[in-house]
């Protein structure tokens, strides 16, 4: 990519101002920036549309409204609102983060301020903590998500958009796009700066082309239905619903390889998901 100059930054500015100005998407955690509503908001986004989120973000605040409700509340109701997000293991990041967040320990009853501190919560990676920076501080920190990662691609990597049609070997990395991202950061209002850059992402892709897919990091998503994931959810369901042994859970999936079940149950249990009770495992 050739050097990019100060009047080709402004009209990229311009543009993505533009398009917000008219365009913004209204959403909860974007009225409402308290640590709590983006955390939240943050976690669930994390691999899964912004479509989905917004369904299930209300009815989650209002069943766990804050961090000590969050921390207080039983494994089994968190899970159970978190039903329909997929990748369940979040949900117990989020309660773990509510935990250290509510006692006086690691973080002292408040969300840290740097990215190395809220690398330490779990669940969150620097891209996690770059956008918790932006969003519920305003700190001008960069970070990169799918959204904006198209965006920059589809401005500044024009020549990847030409050889649409023809085998594109090219790939951009992130490390490409992050002095990008640093150069055209908006100091004084960063917040505002990644929500406008997010929209024209997600405007992006719905296009004919997808930016995205001339990432290096692009990582197309595979069927739900007959993965692994599906079998995993599926077991985690059932136990929610009542203890369970493992026999009994296994023949629930006949159709499934007992030792395929037995390996999910092991790793569910490694991640913290299911207690062993005697014989049966519950939630």
């Amino acid at each position: 990519m050739k050097a990019v100059t100060a009047k080709q930054i402004q009209k990229f500015k311009d543009t993505i101002w533009t398009y917000y100005t008219a365009n913004k998407r209204p959403m909860p955690w974007r009225e409402n920036t308290s640590t709590y509503y983006v955390v939240v908001s943050e976690i669930m986004l994390q691999q899964t549309q912004v479509s989905r989120v917004m369904q299930k973000f209300p009815h989650f605040i209002d069943r766990f409204p804050d961090w000590l409700s969050l921390a207080r509340a039983e494994t089994k109701n968190v899970l159970q609102e978190w039903s329909g997000l997929g990748y369940n293991r979040r949900a117990l990041f989020l309660k773990r983060i509510a935990e250290e967040i509510t006692k006086q320990g690691t973080t002292k009853g408040v969300l840290p301020k740097t990215v190395n501190k809220l690398e330490k919560l779990p669940g969150i990676g620097p891209n996690t903590a770059g956008s918790i920076l932006a969003f519920a501080y305003n700190s001008p920190h960069p970070f990169i998500e799918t959204n904006i990662r198209s965006v920059f691609i589809h401005f500044f990597f024009t020549e990847i958009e030409k050889t649409l049609g023809k085998q594109a070997c090219k790939k951009v990395h992130d490390d490409e796009l992050i002095p990008l991202i640093e150069k055209t950061l908006d100091m004084h209002n960063p917040r505002e700066w990644y929500y406008a850059l997010m929209d024209y992402g997600s405007y992006l892709k719905k296009q004919l082309t997808n930016p995205s897919r001339h990432s290096a990091h692009h990582v197309k998503q595979t069927p739900f239905k007959g993965s692994n994931r599906e079998l995993r959810a599926g077991i985690l369901k059932k136990i929610i619903e009542k203890p369970m042994t493992e026999k009994t859970i296994i023949r629930s999936f006949h159709s499934c390889k007992p030792d395929d079940v037995r390996k999910n149950i092991k790793a569910l249990s490694a991640e913290g998901f299911k207690i062993k009770k005697g014989i049966r495992y519950l939630v």
